[in-house]
Protein backbone atom coordinates (compact mmCIF):
# COMPACT_ATOMS: atom_id res chain seq x y z
CA UNK A 1 0.00 0.00 0.00
CA UNK A 2 2.81 2.36 0.87
CA UNK A 3 4.56 1.65 -2.41
CA UNK A 4 1.35 2.29 -4.34
CA UNK A 5 0.82 5.63 -2.66
CA UNK A 6 4.41 6.58 -3.27
CA UNK A 7 4.04 5.89 -6.95
CA UNK A 8 1.13 8.32 -7.22
CA UNK A 9 3.02 11.26 -5.69
CA UNK A 10 3.21 14.34 -7.87
CA UNK A 11 6.75 15.24 -8.88
CA UNK A 12 8.13 18.54 -7.75
CA UNK A 13 8.57 21.19 -10.45
CA UNK A 14 12.15 21.65 -11.55
CA UNK A 15 13.82 25.04 -11.63
CA UNK A 16 12.13 27.40 -14.07
CA UNK A 17 8.76 25.65 -13.97
CA UNK A 18 5.74 27.44 -12.52
CA UNK A 19 2.15 26.48 -11.88
CA UNK A 20 0.95 30.04 -12.31
CA UNK A 21 0.47 31.84 -15.58
CA UNK A 22 3.20 34.27 -16.62
CA UNK A 23 2.94 37.97 -15.94
CA UNK A 24 2.30 39.86 -19.17
CA UNK A 25 4.06 43.14 -19.74
CA UNK A 26 3.80 45.82 -22.38
CA UNK A 27 6.88 47.82 -23.41
CA UNK A 28 6.22 51.39 -24.55
CA UNK A 29 9.25 52.59 -26.48
CA UNK A 30 11.73 50.27 -28.20
CA UNK A 31 14.67 52.64 -28.42
CA UNK A 32 17.99 52.15 -26.65
CA UNK A 33 16.63 51.23 -23.21
CA UNK A 34 13.47 49.56 -24.52
CA UNK A 35 15.49 47.39 -26.86
CA UNK A 36 17.88 46.46 -24.07
CA UNK A 37 14.99 45.59 -21.77
CA UNK A 38 13.38 43.34 -24.38
CA UNK A 39 16.66 41.55 -25.09
CA UNK A 40 17.51 40.99 -21.42
CA UNK A 41 14.02 39.60 -20.78
CA UNK A 42 14.38 37.20 -23.69
CA UNK A 43 17.98 36.17 -23.03
CA UNK A 44 17.63 35.66 -19.27
CA UNK A 45 14.01 34.48 -19.22
CA UNK A 46 14.64 31.33 -17.19
CA UNK A 47 16.88 33.03 -14.65
CA UNK A 48 14.40 35.89 -14.23
CA UNK A 49 11.50 33.45 -13.76
CA UNK A 50 13.46 31.64 -11.05
CA UNK A 51 13.96 34.91 -9.21
CA UNK A 52 10.45 36.27 -9.69
CA UNK A 53 8.59 33.02 -9.02
CA UNK A 54 6.80 33.09 -12.35
CA UNK A 55 7.52 33.84 -15.97
CA UNK A 56 7.52 37.34 -17.45
CA UNK A 57 6.23 37.57 -21.00
CA UNK A 58 6.41 40.60 -23.32
CA UNK A 59 2.87 40.51 -24.66
CA UNK A 60 2.83 43.83 -26.54
CA UNK A 61 5.24 46.52 -27.73
CA UNK A 62 4.38 50.10 -28.67
CA UNK A 63 7.02 51.66 -30.91
CA UNK A 64 7.49 54.23 -33.64
CA UNK A 65 9.90 52.13 -35.69
CA UNK A 66 11.59 48.72 -35.37
CA UNK A 67 14.79 48.32 -33.40
CA UNK A 68 17.26 46.34 -35.55
CA UNK A 69 18.84 44.90 -32.39
CA UNK A 70 15.61 43.17 -31.33
CA UNK A 71 13.99 40.03 -32.73
CA UNK A 72 10.34 40.79 -31.98
CA UNK A 73 8.69 38.30 -34.35
CA UNK A 74 5.57 36.87 -32.73
CA UNK A 75 5.06 39.82 -30.34
CA UNK A 76 2.00 42.03 -30.79
CA UNK A 77 3.02 45.48 -32.09
CA UNK A 78 1.23 48.83 -32.00
CA UNK A 79 2.14 52.44 -32.70
CA UNK A 80 -0.26 53.67 -29.98
CA UNK A 81 1.18 53.62 -26.45
CA UNK A 82 -2.29 54.14 -24.98
CA UNK A 83 -3.41 50.86 -26.54
CA UNK A 84 -0.91 49.14 -24.24
CA UNK A 85 -2.25 51.02 -21.22
CA UNK A 86 -5.79 49.86 -22.09
CA UNK A 87 -4.97 46.27 -23.03
CA UNK A 88 -6.79 44.02 -20.52
CA UNK A 89 -4.12 41.32 -21.01
CA UNK A 90 -1.30 43.54 -19.78
CA UNK A 91 -0.38 43.39 -16.08
CA UNK A 92 2.62 45.77 -16.10
CA UNK A 93 3.33 48.73 -18.39
CA UNK A 94 6.99 49.62 -18.95
CA UNK A 95 7.23 53.32 -19.87
CA UNK A 96 10.41 54.06 -21.83
CA UNK A 97 9.28 56.86 -24.15
CA UNK A 98 10.73 59.72 -22.07
CA UNK A 99 9.56 63.31 -21.74
CA UNK A 100 6.97 64.94 -19.53
CA UNK A 101 3.61 65.11 -21.31
CA UNK A 102 2.73 61.93 -23.22
CA UNK A 103 4.59 59.84 -20.65
CA UNK A 104 2.55 61.36 -17.82
CA UNK A 105 -0.74 60.67 -19.64
CA UNK A 106 0.37 57.12 -20.41
CA UNK A 107 1.39 56.33 -16.84
CA UNK A 108 -1.77 57.83 -15.33
CA UNK A 109 -3.94 55.90 -17.79
CA UNK A 110 -2.16 52.65 -16.99
CA UNK A 111 -2.63 53.27 -13.27
CA UNK A 112 -6.30 54.14 -13.80
CA UNK A 113 -6.69 50.79 -15.53
CA UNK A 114 -5.18 48.98 -12.55
CA UNK A 115 -1.80 48.24 -14.10
CA UNK A 116 1.56 48.40 -12.37
CA UNK A 117 4.18 50.65 -13.96
CA UNK A 118 7.94 50.47 -14.40
CA UNK A 119 9.67 53.58 -15.75
CA UNK A 120 13.19 54.86 -16.43
CA UNK A 121 11.92 58.43 -16.84
CA UNK A 122 13.67 60.66 -14.29
CA UNK A 123 12.07 63.85 -15.60
CA UNK A 124 8.61 62.35 -15.24
CA UNK A 125 9.20 61.20 -11.66
CA UNK A 126 10.98 64.39 -10.55
CA UNK A 127 8.28 66.70 -11.93
CA UNK A 128 5.07 64.63 -11.71
CA UNK A 129 5.99 61.92 -9.22
CA UNK A 130 3.89 63.23 -6.34
CA UNK A 131 0.75 63.12 -8.49
CA UNK A 132 1.63 59.71 -9.97
CA UNK A 133 2.35 58.11 -6.60
CA UNK A 134 -0.87 59.46 -5.10
CA UNK A 135 -2.87 57.93 -7.96
CA UNK A 136 -0.97 54.65 -7.62
CA UNK A 137 -1.81 54.45 -3.91
CA UNK A 138 -5.46 55.15 -4.70
CA UNK A 139 -5.55 52.27 -7.20
CA UNK A 140 -3.36 49.91 -5.16
CA UNK A 141 -0.66 49.54 -7.84
CA UNK A 142 3.11 49.88 -7.85
CA UNK A 143 5.22 52.44 -9.72
CA UNK A 144 8.87 51.35 -9.86
CA UNK A 145 11.62 53.71 -11.04
CA UNK A 146 15.08 52.35 -10.17
CA UNK A 147 16.34 52.96 -13.72
CA UNK A 148 15.46 56.67 -13.47
CA UNK A 149 18.65 57.39 -11.50
CA UNK A 150 22.21 56.30 -12.34
CA UNK A 151 21.33 53.72 -14.98
CA UNK A 152 22.43 50.27 -13.86
CA UNK A 153 23.47 51.30 -10.32
CA UNK A 154 20.78 50.09 -7.85
CA UNK A 155 21.13 53.17 -5.66
CA UNK A 156 17.41 53.82 -5.12
CA UNK A 157 16.89 50.34 -3.73
CA UNK A 158 20.01 50.70 -1.61
CA UNK A 159 18.82 53.92 0.02
CA UNK A 160 15.15 52.98 0.26
CA UNK A 161 15.69 49.48 1.65
CA UNK A 162 19.32 48.65 2.39
CA UNK A 163 19.94 51.84 4.40
CA UNK A 164 16.50 52.08 6.02
CA UNK A 165 18.04 51.86 9.53
CA UNK A 166 19.95 55.10 8.95
CA UNK A 167 19.27 58.77 9.26
CA UNK A 168 20.77 59.92 5.98
CA UNK A 169 23.00 62.98 6.45
CA UNK A 170 23.91 63.69 2.83
CA UNK A 171 23.96 62.34 -0.69
CA UNK A 172 26.47 63.45 -3.32
CA UNK A 173 26.71 62.08 -6.81
CA UNK A 174 28.21 62.24 -10.27
CA UNK A 175 24.93 61.40 -11.97
CA UNK A 176 25.40 62.63 -15.52
CA UNK A 177 27.89 60.75 -17.66
CA UNK A 178 28.10 63.39 -20.38
CA UNK A 179 29.31 66.09 -18.01
CA UNK A 180 31.74 63.70 -16.37
CA UNK A 181 33.20 62.72 -19.73
CA UNK A 182 33.73 66.38 -20.64
CA UNK A 183 35.45 67.24 -17.34
CA UNK A 184 37.63 64.12 -17.55
CA UNK A 185 38.85 65.07 -21.03
CA UNK A 186 39.49 68.68 -19.95
CA UNK A 187 41.61 67.52 -17.00
CA UNK A 188 43.51 64.65 -18.63
CA UNK A 189 44.15 66.20 -22.05
CA UNK A 190 43.93 69.96 -21.46
CA UNK A 191 41.08 70.33 -23.95
CA UNK A 192 38.53 73.14 -23.95
CA UNK A 193 34.86 72.69 -23.09
CA UNK A 194 33.55 73.41 -26.65
CA UNK A 195 36.04 70.96 -28.15
CA UNK A 196 35.11 68.07 -25.84
CA UNK A 197 31.39 68.80 -26.12
CA UNK A 198 31.61 68.42 -29.90
CA UNK A 199 33.25 65.03 -29.46
CA UNK A 200 30.64 63.97 -26.88
CA UNK A 201 27.93 64.78 -29.41
CA UNK A 202 29.74 62.85 -32.15
CA UNK A 203 30.05 59.83 -29.85
CA UNK A 204 26.37 59.98 -28.92
CA UNK A 205 27.02 60.87 -25.26
CA UNK A 206 25.41 64.30 -25.69
CA UNK A 207 22.30 65.32 -27.61
CA UNK A 208 22.31 67.86 -30.44
CA UNK A 209 20.88 70.22 -27.80
CA UNK A 210 23.07 69.34 -24.78
CA UNK A 211 21.40 71.78 -22.35
CA UNK A 212 19.90 69.14 -20.03
CA UNK A 213 23.30 67.47 -19.60
CA UNK A 214 25.78 70.35 -19.42
CA UNK A 215 23.57 72.80 -17.49
CA UNK A 216 22.71 70.32 -14.74
CA UNK A 217 18.99 69.80 -15.44
CA UNK A 218 19.31 66.06 -16.00
CA UNK A 219 21.33 65.69 -12.80
CA UNK A 220 18.82 67.83 -10.89
CA UNK A 221 15.98 65.49 -11.94
CA UNK A 222 17.93 62.58 -10.49
CA UNK A 223 19.06 64.45 -7.36
CA UNK A 224 15.45 65.45 -6.65
CA UNK A 225 14.51 61.77 -6.56
CA UNK A 226 17.50 60.79 -4.42
CA UNK A 227 16.78 63.57 -1.92
CA UNK A 228 13.16 62.51 -1.55
CA UNK A 229 13.97 58.89 -0.74
CA UNK A 230 16.93 59.88 1.46
CA UNK A 231 15.11 62.44 3.60
CA UNK A 232 11.43 61.51 3.26
CA UNK A 233 10.32 64.76 1.59
CA UNK A 234 7.97 65.30 -1.37
CA UNK A 235 9.57 65.62 -4.80
CA UNK A 236 10.42 69.30 -5.39
CA UNK A 237 12.38 69.64 -8.62
CA UNK A 238 11.35 73.28 -9.02
CA UNK A 239 13.38 74.14 -5.89
CA UNK A 240 16.62 72.47 -6.98
CA UNK A 241 19.52 74.81 -7.75
CA UNK A 242 21.28 74.04 -11.02
CA UNK A 243 24.54 75.40 -12.41
CA UNK A 244 26.26 74.01 -15.49
CA UNK A 245 29.82 73.40 -16.59
CA UNK A 246 29.82 75.39 -19.83
CA UNK A 247 31.77 78.30 -18.30
CA UNK A 248 34.55 76.15 -16.81
CA UNK A 249 38.00 76.72 -18.26
CA UNK A 250 41.02 74.46 -18.49
CA UNK A 251 42.80 77.03 -16.31
CA UNK A 252 40.44 76.36 -13.40
CA UNK A 253 40.70 72.60 -13.95
CA UNK A 254 44.51 72.90 -13.79
CA UNK A 255 44.53 75.23 -10.78
CA UNK A 256 42.25 72.82 -8.91
CA UNK A 257 44.64 69.98 -9.72
CA UNK A 258 47.57 72.00 -8.41
CA UNK A 259 45.71 72.52 -5.14
CA UNK A 260 45.03 68.78 -4.80
CA UNK A 261 41.44 68.81 -6.07
CA UNK A 262 39.41 67.55 -9.02
CA UNK A 263 36.42 69.41 -10.48
CA UNK A 264 33.29 67.28 -10.86
CA UNK A 265 29.74 68.22 -11.83
CA UNK A 266 28.22 67.15 -8.54
CA UNK A 267 24.70 66.82 -7.22
CA UNK A 268 24.55 67.46 -3.46
CA UNK A 269 21.59 66.92 -1.14
CA UNK A 270 22.26 67.57 2.54
CA UNK A 271 19.97 67.63 5.56
CA UNK A 272 20.57 70.55 7.93
CA UNK A 273 18.58 71.78 10.93
CA UNK A 274 17.24 74.69 8.88
CA UNK A 275 16.35 72.76 5.73
CA UNK A 276 17.48 70.55 2.86
CA UNK A 277 20.23 71.63 0.49
CA UNK A 278 19.38 70.53 -3.08
CA UNK A 279 21.99 71.70 -5.57
CA UNK A 280 23.84 70.70 -8.75
CA UNK A 281 27.01 72.57 -9.72
CA UNK A 282 30.72 72.21 -10.54
CA UNK A 283 32.50 71.19 -7.35
CA UNK A 284 36.09 70.85 -6.19
CA UNK A 285 36.62 67.47 -4.46
CA UNK A 286 39.91 66.36 -2.87
CA UNK A 287 41.76 64.25 -5.43
CA UNK A 288 42.24 61.35 -2.99
CA UNK A 289 38.48 60.76 -2.61
CA UNK A 290 37.24 57.70 -4.52
CA UNK A 291 34.46 59.70 -6.17
CA UNK A 292 37.01 62.24 -7.46
CA UNK A 293 38.53 59.41 -9.50
CA UNK A 294 35.33 58.41 -11.26
CA UNK A 295 36.10 59.26 -14.87
CA UNK A 296 34.64 59.13 -18.36
CA UNK A 297 30.93 58.43 -18.65
CA UNK A 298 30.72 56.49 -15.38
CA UNK A 299 28.45 57.50 -12.50
CA UNK A 300 28.92 57.29 -8.74
CA UNK A 301 26.77 58.17 -5.75
CA UNK A 302 27.98 58.61 -2.17
CA UNK A 303 25.48 58.24 0.66
CA UNK A 304 26.36 59.13 4.25
CA UNK A 305 24.24 57.64 7.03
CA UNK A 306 24.55 58.04 10.78
CA UNK A 307 24.95 54.29 11.36
CA UNK A 308 26.76 53.05 8.25
CA UNK A 309 28.98 56.07 7.59
CA UNK A 310 29.83 56.79 3.94
CA UNK A 311 29.03 54.32 1.17
CA UNK A 312 29.86 54.57 -2.54
CA UNK A 313 27.82 53.15 -5.42
CA UNK A 314 29.65 53.06 -8.75
CA UNK A 315 28.86 51.86 -12.25
CA UNK A 316 27.45 52.58 -15.68
CA UNK A 317 24.99 55.44 -15.45
CA UNK A 318 23.43 54.96 -18.88
CA UNK A 319 23.44 52.65 -21.88
CA UNK A 320 21.26 49.95 -23.34
CA UNK A 321 21.80 47.00 -21.04
CA UNK A 322 23.01 48.72 -17.83
CA UNK A 323 19.74 50.68 -17.70
CA UNK A 324 17.80 47.60 -18.81
CA UNK A 325 19.32 45.80 -15.82
CA UNK A 326 17.53 48.22 -13.49
CA UNK A 327 14.28 48.10 -15.49
CA UNK A 328 14.16 44.31 -15.30
CA UNK A 329 15.11 44.33 -11.61
CA UNK A 330 12.10 46.57 -11.03
CA UNK A 331 9.95 44.14 -13.01
CA UNK A 332 11.08 41.28 -10.77
CA UNK A 333 10.28 43.33 -7.65
CA UNK A 334 6.83 44.21 -8.98
CA UNK A 335 6.05 40.59 -9.85
CA UNK A 336 7.09 39.48 -6.36
CA UNK A 337 4.90 42.14 -4.73
CA UNK A 338 1.85 42.01 -7.02
CA UNK A 339 -0.15 39.74 -4.71
CA UNK A 340 0.90 41.46 -1.49
CA UNK A 341 -1.26 43.82 0.53
CA UNK A 342 -0.64 47.35 -0.86
CA UNK A 343 -0.29 48.63 2.71
CA UNK A 344 2.70 46.36 3.27
CA UNK A 345 4.69 47.23 0.16
CA UNK A 346 7.86 49.33 0.20
CA UNK A 347 6.69 52.97 -0.04
CA UNK A 348 7.52 54.75 -3.29
CA UNK A 349 9.59 57.42 -1.53
CA UNK A 350 10.91 55.10 1.22
CA UNK A 351 8.83 56.71 3.98
CA UNK A 352 5.15 56.11 4.58
CA UNK A 353 3.10 58.66 2.56
CA UNK A 354 1.52 60.20 5.66
CA UNK A 355 4.94 60.54 7.30
CA UNK A 356 6.68 62.67 4.66
CA UNK A 357 8.47 65.68 6.12
CA UNK A 358 7.70 69.34 5.43
CA UNK A 359 11.36 70.25 6.05
CA UNK A 360 11.95 73.07 3.50
CA UNK A 361 14.35 73.15 0.58
CA UNK A 362 16.91 75.89 1.21
CA UNK A 363 17.61 78.60 -1.37
CA UNK A 364 21.17 78.46 -2.64
CA UNK A 365 22.23 81.61 -0.77
CA UNK A 366 21.35 79.88 2.53
CA UNK A 367 23.45 76.79 1.72
CA UNK A 368 26.88 76.35 3.26
CA UNK A 369 30.07 75.32 1.47
CA UNK A 370 33.73 76.11 1.11
CA UNK A 371 34.73 78.03 -2.02
CA UNK A 372 37.39 78.30 -4.70
CA UNK A 373 37.77 81.89 -5.91
CA UNK A 374 39.86 82.97 -8.90
CA UNK A 375 40.51 86.70 -9.18
CA UNK A 376 42.23 88.42 -12.11
CA UNK A 377 44.06 91.43 -10.62
CA UNK A 378 46.36 94.15 -11.89
CA UNK A 379 49.98 93.67 -10.91
CA UNK A 380 49.93 96.36 -8.21
CA UNK A 381 51.07 96.13 -4.59
CA UNK A 382 48.42 95.81 -1.87
CA UNK A 383 45.76 93.99 -3.90
CA UNK A 384 45.99 90.84 -1.84
CA UNK A 385 45.59 92.87 1.37
CA UNK A 386 42.42 94.46 -0.04
CA UNK A 387 41.04 91.04 -0.97
CA UNK A 388 41.80 89.63 2.47
CA UNK A 389 40.17 92.64 4.14
CA UNK A 390 36.93 92.22 2.15
CA UNK A 391 36.71 88.53 3.03
CA UNK A 392 37.58 89.09 6.70
CA UNK A 393 34.92 91.79 7.06
CA UNK A 394 32.30 89.20 6.05
CA UNK A 395 33.54 86.46 8.35
CA UNK A 396 35.14 84.45 5.54
CA UNK A 397 38.33 82.64 6.54
CA UNK A 398 40.96 81.84 3.92
CA UNK A 399 42.35 78.31 3.94
CA UNK A 400 44.99 78.75 1.24
CA UNK A 401 46.17 81.19 -1.42
CA UNK A 402 47.98 80.57 -4.68
CA UNK A 403 49.25 83.58 -6.61
CA UNK A 404 50.65 83.04 -10.11
CA UNK A 405 53.00 85.15 -12.21
CA UNK A 406 51.46 87.90 -14.33
CA UNK A 407 50.01 86.62 -17.60
CA UNK A 408 52.10 87.64 -20.63
CA UNK A 409 49.13 88.52 -22.83
CA UNK A 410 47.39 90.94 -20.44
CA UNK A 411 49.72 91.51 -17.49
CA UNK A 412 47.04 90.34 -15.03
CA UNK A 413 47.89 88.26 -11.98
CA UNK A 414 45.67 85.22 -11.27
CA UNK A 415 44.94 84.91 -7.54
CA UNK A 416 43.38 81.63 -6.39
CA UNK A 417 41.90 81.33 -2.91
CA UNK A 418 40.27 78.50 -1.01
CA UNK A 419 37.96 79.50 1.84
CA UNK A 420 36.59 77.67 4.83
CA UNK A 421 32.91 76.73 4.89
CA UNK A 422 30.56 79.69 4.99
CA UNK A 423 26.96 80.52 4.10
CA UNK A 424 26.77 81.41 0.41
CA UNK A 425 25.17 84.81 0.96
CA UNK A 426 28.44 86.00 2.51
CA UNK A 427 30.40 84.88 -0.54
CA UNK A 428 27.89 86.62 -2.82
CA UNK A 429 28.38 89.87 -0.89
CA UNK A 430 32.16 89.48 -0.95
CA UNK A 431 32.25 88.87 -4.71
CA UNK A 432 30.27 92.07 -5.33
CA UNK A 433 32.81 94.01 -3.25
CA UNK A 434 35.78 92.31 -4.91
CA UNK A 435 34.53 93.06 -8.42
CA UNK A 436 34.14 96.71 -7.42
CA UNK A 437 37.87 97.08 -6.67
CA UNK A 438 39.77 99.15 -9.24
CA UNK A 439 42.54 96.56 -9.38
CA UNK A 440 40.24 93.58 -10.01
CA UNK A 441 39.46 92.96 -13.69
CA UNK A 442 36.42 91.08 -14.90
CA UNK A 443 34.27 88.60 -13.00
CA UNK A 444 35.43 86.61 -10.01
CA UNK A 445 35.22 82.87 -10.71
CA UNK A 446 33.50 81.01 -7.87
CA UNK A 447 33.36 77.20 -7.58
CA UNK A 448 32.04 75.40 -4.51
CA UNK A 449 34.25 72.96 -2.60
CA UNK A 450 33.08 69.78 -0.81
CA UNK A 451 35.33 67.56 1.31
CA UNK A 452 32.87 64.61 1.40
CA UNK A 453 34.39 63.18 4.55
Amino acid sequence: MIAALSGRRQRRPIHGESRVKPVKVGICGLGTVGGGTFNVLQRNAEEIARRAGRGIQVAQIAMRSPNPNCQITGTAITHDVFEVASNPEIDIVIELIGGYTVARELVLKAIENGKHVVTANKALIAVHGNEIFAKAREKGVIVAFEAAVAGGIPVIKAIREGLSANRINWVAGIINGTGNFILTEMREKGRTFPDVLAEAQALGYAEADPTFDVEGIDAAHKLTILASIAFGIPLQFDKAYTEGISRLTTADVNYAEALGYRIKHLGVARSTPSGIELRVHPTLIPADRLIANVNGVMNAVMVNGDAVGSTLFYGAGAGMEPTASSVVADLVDVVRAMTSDPENRVPHLAFQPDALSAHPILPIDACESAYYLRIQAKDHPGVLAQVASILSARGINIESIMQKEAEEHDGLVPMILLTHRVVEQRIDDAIVALEALDDVVGKVVRIRVEQLN
